[in-house]
């Protein structure tokens, strides 16, 4: 999208009157309409540096046009006019503005196409390749604001095979990398945006697994767990981070998210045992904890509980705390018979509840002829000290096979826990309820 008009701002009330103009502007005719898009690309990118410094500026700058006649009268001809600028542009303040553009309009209309017309027009392997270029990578906003755009849309839409094939091993580990070598902080508002695309390209491979399953067609390989199964003793901070996040979302989405990765992690024979032994005991508190938290008030909250126990069995059977000395026995096998003991503060249990739970019950460590030796050690070799040590207080089956896909046997428990863990999903800004909250209260 070519420039054709030249500004000369002197102060940033001449700026925001002259972008007022351009956004008010009223027309018909594309050609009109492609030069106001022009006029406000020019504007916009020409005094960035000065008057568009900051987050909130630009995204002050972008509801303007969002609110504007011009985008009002031709929602759908602009949004396609803009995905194309994304898809072509190479100047990395037009692409800002235009990426600040398709995230705010695709968040704040959940009812239009935005994000599905972008992935109609091979937007995904663009932002691949953008979130990769070095030209971007030097500017961090822009990246940033990639990375939120790969998030929203892929949240709500399912890949396409040529998506998926625009992801190779070396974007997965490039964006492992970035986690690495950022700040410690897991609220870092660049970490942030890193880990929350790794967890939506894992719970896309799982959807798809389940999907390419049931009409016969070959796996995807799920690249995010292949880079955990060969890379897994480089990249301990994501794992730390599934951690600290679960222990402090309260975004039911971001907790599902968290909670699929964790069910493939642990399913998988190969990062089975991923995390440093004291942050799966910390993990381990935090899924009690969350456990006995949530209300058995609605099927939203049913739904997710469910998630957590179809992830705490394969912990139970397949991680480090399989092992002696086994964490928590008793405080394990408490919760679960609160769970489907009714009286207590809980309402009638469920049928899916009560199964989850003695499946759980079932795992050979929990058994009452178990002698736990407490001078064991885990006798694995396995690390056990990490920097989030200290933040929070019968045969198994291989979920993840072929080529590290989903591999799934017809009618059997893991199946049922695969398509269910699968199928959770959440609108974004739901909040996950707390009995604590509600007691409080």
């Amino acid at each position: 999208m070519a420039f054709e008009v030249s500004y000369n701002l002197e102060s940033e009330q001449q700026f925001w009157d002259e972008l007022d103009d351009v956004v008010t502007t009223r027309c018909q005719e594309h050609e009109i309409i492609d030069n106001a898009l022009r006029s406000y690309l020019n504007v916009t990118t020409s005094y960035k540096s000065e008057y568009l410094q900051t987050d909130y500026s630009v995204a002050k700058c972008t509801y303007r046009l969002l609110q504007g006649d011009l985008f009002c009268a031709h929602k759908d001809y602009v949004r396609r006019q803009l995905i194309y600028c994304l898809l072509q542009e190479d100047d990395n303040p037009t692409l800002h503005m235009v990426a600040a553009f398709l995230l705010f309009d695709g968040r704040a209309n959940e009812n239009d196409p935005t994000f599905e017309n972008m992935m109609e027009e091979g937007a995904f392997p663009r932002l691949v390749s953008l979130i990769q270029a070095p030209s971007v990578r030097e500017d961090a906003r822009l990246h940033q604001m990639l990375l939120e755009l790969m998030y929203e849309s892929s949240r709500i839409q399912r890949l396409k095979w040529e998506d998926f094939m625009a992801i190779d091993d070396s974007f997965i580990l490039y964006l492992l990398e970035i986690i690495e070598g950022v700040s410690d902080d897991v609220q870092d508002p660049y970490h942030y945006p890193v880990i929350r695309v790794l967890l939506v390209l894992n719970e896309q491979y799982l959807v798809e697994s389940t999907a390419l399953q049931n009409d016969g067609r070959a796996p995807i390989t799920n690249r995010v767990i292949k880079a955990l199964s060969t890379h897994g003793m480089t990249y301990k901070t994501f794992g730390c981070n599934l951690i600290l996040l679960l222990n402090r979302e309260s975004e039911t989405i971001l907790q599902l998210l968290i909670l699929k990765a964790l069910y493939l992690i642990f399913g998988n024979p190969q990062t089975a045992e991923y995390f440093y032994t004291n942050d799966l005991h910390v993990l381990v508190d935090v899924i009690l904890r969350n456990l006995i938290d949530l209300p058995s008030d609605s099927p939203a909250t049913n739904a997710l509980r469910h998630t957590y126990l179809r992830v705490l069995h394969p912990i139970l059977t397949n991680s480090q705390i399989s092992k002696p000395p086994y964490y928590k026995r008793d405080d394990i096998l408490r919760l679960l018979h609160l769970l489907v003991t009714s009286g207590n503060h809980f309402a009638p249990v469920d049928d899916t509840t009560k199964r989850l739970v003695t499946r759980c019950t079932a795992v050979h460590w929990l058994q009452p002829t178990i002698s736990v030796d407490a001078s064991e050690t885990n006798g694995n070799g396995s690390p056990t000290q990490s920097p989030i040590e200290n933040v929070v207080g019968s045969g198994q089956k291989e979920i993840a096979r072929r080529k590290l896909g989903m591999s799934m046997d017809g009618g059997s428990e893991s199946t049922t826990s695969v398509l269910e863990v699968a199928s959770h999903t959440e609108k974004p800004g739901v909040q996950t309820p707390s009995r604590g909250k509600d007691l409080v209260q």
